[in-house]
């Protein structure tokens, strides 16, 4: 064979075999956005990182404009009732409110940063295990076109069902990055995350924008193109047709 045609067959199979490694794909989603200022130098993480920002937080709306300015994928981080009913923060759902409150709430959320594409839950391993509280939530959502992200703060979470009952996309989180703040235990998780998105073709991971974790993950992100993963939006996981950037909402 001419070492031309030797040598187009090469780049074709070279061309065909990154295209196909690419397939795989994760999100990587930065959760408790919005109380410190600091919380800012997580927006400086390489790559479509998506931000989920606490509701009437002293940063959180600033801090999501960024966020959004610079084309990243923002979620409203909606605190929920645990089961050991630990202190919630403004905007807070709980099993005590009923469906006018719960809307009302939401309302106010996303009046505050109405360019958001979904919530996921902060806490909330006590609410997302009853399913009325959960339909509230995903008829709210499914008004405004939004998605939802679980959590999965409780395995028991009713989320999703309630989720695909309303016709909600809802996906859910596979590996909490950095439960501990060490950069041993934050890179065996990250490994965990390569691992199942290899297997699954898509995982979805949840971070903190604590300096420990930042650190760590400015050196492990731009290494998962080593391993033919795509740091994609979250939205890019969804069907396209149902995250709206920007909704109305009323009072």
């Amino acid at each position: 064979m001419p070492f031309k045609s030797t040598l187009s067959l090469v780049l074709f199979s070279l061309i065909s075999y990154q295209s196909h490694a690419q397939t795989n794909q994760v999100a990587i989603i930065i959760d408790d956005m919005g109380y410190r200022y600091t919380d800012k130098h997580a927006l400086t993480l390489p790559g479509d990182i998506t931000y989920a920002f606490l509701p009437h937080t002293t940063y959180g709306k600033k801090l999501a404009i960024l966020a959004n300015n610079d084309n990243h994928d923002v979620l409203i981080h909606i605190p929920m009732e645990s089961k050991n009913r630990e202190k919630l923060g403004p905007g807070a759902l709980t099993s005590a409110m009923d469906e006018d409150a719960f809307k009302k709430s939401l309302t106010k959320s996303f009046a505050e940063i109405p360019f958001a594409i979904g919530i996921n839950n902060h806490m909330g391993s006590y609410l997302t295990q009853l399913y009325q509280p959960m339909a509230w939530t995903m008829d709210f959502l499914k008004q405004h076109e939004l998605l939802f992200l679980d959590s999965k703060t409780s395995p028991h979470s009713k989320a999703k069902q309630a989720a695909l009952d309303y016709g909600v996309p809802v996906k859910s989180r596979q590996v909490f990055l950095d439960n501990e703040l060490t950069d041993e235990y934050i890179s065996q998780q990250f490994k965990q995350l390569i691992a199942i998105a290899q297997k699954h073709n898509t995982a979805i991971a949840i971070a903190h924008p604590h300096p420990e974790t930042m650190a760590t993950l400015n050196k492990l992100i731009p290494t998962l193109a080593l391993h033919g993963i795509e740091l994609v939006p979250l939205s890019r996981l969804y069907p396209s047709s149902n995250a709206s950037k920007v909704i109305t909402v009323s009072e």
